[in-house]
């Protein structure tokens, strides 16, 4: 939806400049909206996900299309801002687990390894679909392939989690990207033609029904711990704490 939504505001009657600002804006209100949330609301969660999605999109974009910096280039680089990220992140707090983000601050390590991920991700998709000319399906058929090792890995050989989820994490982003592109895009690029506008709308419309559904089931909300059944009691000592 990012990827889609970012390249309809960019060719718009708004313009690159315009949509750049605009993105940029909704996208530090919603990251102000989910940190000012004192807990995990799936409606907080995901705007800021998908604005991140959009923006991230931007900013790669602007790197190759208004700089001129090539998709290998701009690739390396968000690699390396990711790696310093996760570095900086791992030797501040000790740990990269999802489930250990309880303070600001290590919601802020979070947020910008999801904003370095996503901007690698789409110079990815690119480098691969356009650089080494494969095209948009049949790079979406290599990250499919490689967002599988990570599952298997975990599932069958007990790899440590917390590296396959930030793994496949990873991943997600130029699968994505390589699908939207591959919808979007016209014929004479590898892809199907039906426009980046229409893409943008089905994927959001897609993600507002995924997210209801996660916000009246509550099926992603991390639980506690259960609690310890309370120790039987006899009957004396019931009456006795009954009289009490």
């Amino acid at each position: 939806m990012g990827e889609a939504t970012s390249d309809a505001l960019v060719n718009s009657s708004l313009g690159a400049t315009v949509s750049v600002l605009l993105g940029f804006v909704v996208f530090a209100a919603a990251l102000v909206l989910q940190f000012r949330t004192g807990r995990y609301r799936a409606w907080t969660y995901w705007l800021t996900v998908c604005m991140v999605g959009v923006f991230g999109t931007m900013a790669a974009d602007v790197m190759h299309v208004a700089l001129h910096v090539p998709y290998t280039a701009s690739t390396i680089f968000y690699a390396c801002v990711l790696g310093a990220v996760f570095i900086t992140w791992g030797r501040t707090e000790r740990t990269l687990s999802i489930h250990s983000i309880d303070t600001p601050r290590r919601e802020a390590f979070y947020w910008a390894a999801v904003v370095s991920t996503f901007a690698m991700g789409t110079a990815l998709g690119d480098f691969t679909a356009t650089t080494l000319k494969l095209g948009y399906f049949p790079s979406a058929a290599l990250f499919a392939g490689l967002i599988l090792i990570p599952l298997l890995g975990w599932r069958l050989l007990h790899w440590n989690p917390v590296l396959c989820f930030w793994s496949a994490y990873v991943v997600t982003r130029p699968l994505g990207a390589s699908i939207a592109d591959g919808l979007g895009k016209a014929k004479d690029v590898s892809g199907m033609g039906l426009g980046d506008g229409p893409v943008a709308v089905a994927l959001s419309a897609l993600i507002v029904v995924l997210v209801a559904y996660l916000a009246v089931t509550k099926r992603d909300v991390q639980r506690d711990p259960a609690t310890p059944p309370a120790p039987a009691v006899d009957g004396d000592a019931a009456l006795e704490l009954g009289s009490r």
